[in-house]
Parts: structure tokens; sequence; C-alpha cells
């Protein structure tokens, strides 16, 4: 599923409008990568989107 186990962060949807005004059905997904997050000193795999990565690396929660 595209979800982020950290923010929650998912699918949006939206249309597509052309220059003739018709209307596509579109989706977003969010840009997500696998990390490695050490919690309560154990390993875990996390899907997690690069905004959250960002965050991790900014409150030192990831290495840089």
């Amino acid at each position: 599923m595209q979800k982020c186990e950290i923010t929650g962060k998912g699918k949006q949807f939206g249309s597509n409008v052309s220059f003739s005004q018709r209307h596509t059905k579109k989706v977003w997904k969010p840009n997500l990568q696998t990390k490695t997050v050490v919690v309560d000193g154990k390993k875990v795999k996390m899907k997690v989107s690069t905004q959250a990565i960002r965050t991790l690396k900014k409150n030192g929660v990831i290495a840089k």
C-alpha cells in the first residue's frame, strides 16, 4: 500500500484537465523509500516518505 508509516501520507486523487476541459481521473502517489530505522535498539524496515526522511535527518534520528 502506498502510505508512509510515520506521517500517514498517502495517495491523492484529482483530475487531469486538458485544454478542451475534459476531466480524466489522476492519482498522485507519495515518494516512498524503504529505510532501516533503529527503534528501541532494534532495526526496523519502514516505508517512509522523503519528506519524513528529511525531518528524521534534521532531528538526528537517521545518520546523515
